[in-house]
């Protein structure tokens, strides 16, 4: 049996790492002058597994995702594009999404049935039909990095960096890569957000075991992170998985299984943090971890109620140690506590314990809270419950952003 220790970064981190998966982004005319339409492709039919916006509203690119992900379980490419979302645009947003699966479809020669769509933008505009069909015959993806660059930067929209994450493992000693590359900033508060995720691996396993595999951790990586509080009509994790590593099928039985979850949880939660650091305007990135909760789902509840906490947000980003917006979020959690049992830290300096103020060097805590990332910790001595929750501070410049988003 091979260990997680295997488990390796790769420096150059790339979507189309693993065998067999090709991208490319190019500016085709929804924006200005910035790259707006991406392309991933898997030279084979892959394993597909898609979690996607718990939103009532949703829109039409996701419909026809959704739909692909469930019906078929495979999937070999999906188009992306940036700028407009394809949402609440009533028939024609449908037609449009279908027109871009099927475009898209012609151009590799294969069937519509395995590509998705995805979008990204601004809600309530239609289409831009023209650039973007001709957009679609401009692609030419490739395994290098120049192709995984311009893919990265195609799906951006407020994002001030790309972000993409990958790491290599053994299975059934072959080497394994499973790569990631994600975009959002604004308006996430997942259950999904206005955030896409995009995850390739030449892994062989089937698409129910994935899917069980992606929804367990989603709930541990994408879901623990807020920036906003707001959730998007159009966010969606996908994972492709084409088999092309030649490993035995992965099953939960598998020797090496925990390899592979270990390995796609750390591609998520770096992707995870790359979107909370960089929330529109943020200048600090968050960590919540909660300790001795009745239960882990009431310790990531209450991790990310603390770190969605608008007043804990502005305190972090004027440097102010003000536990008591901290402790107030944990009472409003929803959590099982008790009040007097409650020990807080703000980067390892103890404020409370055992629900009583502790004295604190307000100038130490004044400088650690300057720095770009900031570490909370709260312990409710409840059970044996563990939870962590990424998000950002709340600045003047997110109001700017958000103001004139369309203008």
């Amino acid at each position: 049996m091979t260990t997680l220790m295997t488990m390796k970064s790769i420096s150059f981190k790339n979507i189309a790492s693993p065998k067999g998966f090709k991208a490319t982004g190019i500016h085709c005319g929804l924006k200005h002058k910035k790259k707006d339409l991406a392309l991933l492709v898997s030279d084979v039919p892959a394993s597909v597994a898609g979690v996607f916006t718990t939103n009532a509203i949703q829109g039409a690119p996701l419909i026809v995702t959704k739909e692909v992900v469930q019906s078929t379980g495979k999937m070999q490419a999906i188009i992306i594009n940036s700028g407009i979302a394809n949402s609440c645009t009533g028939k024609q947003g449908i037609i449009d999404a279908y027109t871009m699966q099927e475009k898209t479809a012609e151009k590799l020669g294969i069937s519509p049935k395995l590509v998705g769509v995805a979008s990204t933008g601004v809600i309530g505009e239609m289409m831009k039909m023209e650039p973007l069909l001709a957009g679609i015959q401009k692609l030419h993806p490739i395994d290098e990095l120049e192709g995984a660059i311009g893919f990265a930067q195609a799906i951006m929209t407020t994002d001030t960096v790309t972000k993409n994450t990958s790491y290599k493992t053994t299975i059934d000693d072959k080497e394994v890569i499973i790569a990631g590359t994600a975009k959002g900033s604004g308006m996430i508060e997942p259950n999904m957000a206005t955030m896409l995720g995009f995850i390739t691996t030449d892994a062989n396993i089937e698409s129910n075991y994935l899917q069980a595999a992606l929804k367990s951790i989603t709930d541990k990586t994408f879901n623990s992170i807020t920036v906003d509080g707001d959730t998007s009509t159009n966010d969606m994790v996908i994972v492709m998985a084409n088999g092309l590593a030649e490993n035995n099928t992965l099953t939960p039985e598998h020797p090496d299984w925990e390899n592979f979850i270990q390995t796609l949880h750390a591609v998520s939660q770096d992707l995870a943090k790359m979107i909370a650091k960089d929330g529109e305007g943020a200048t600090k990135l968050i960590e919540v971890e909660v300790e001795g909760a009745a239960t882990d789902a009431e310790a990531r509840m209450i991790a990310k109620t603390v770190v969605g906490s608008p007043l804990v947000k502005t305190a972090i980003f004027g440097s102010d140690a003000n536990w008591g917006r901290i402790i107030a979020a944990v009472g409003y959690s929803g959590a099982q506590l008790d009040p007097n049992a409650i020990t807080i830290k703000i980067g390892g300096a103890k404020v409370v314990e055992n629900g009583e103020p502790i004295p604190f060097s307000e100038e130490e805590l004044f400088n650690y809270l300057k720095q770009h990332e900031v570490k909370i910790n709260v312990v409710l001595n409840q059970g044996n419950g563990q939870g962590l929750a990424w998000g950002c501070d709340l600045t003047y410049d997110y109001v700017q952003i958000n103001a004139t988003y369309r203008s």
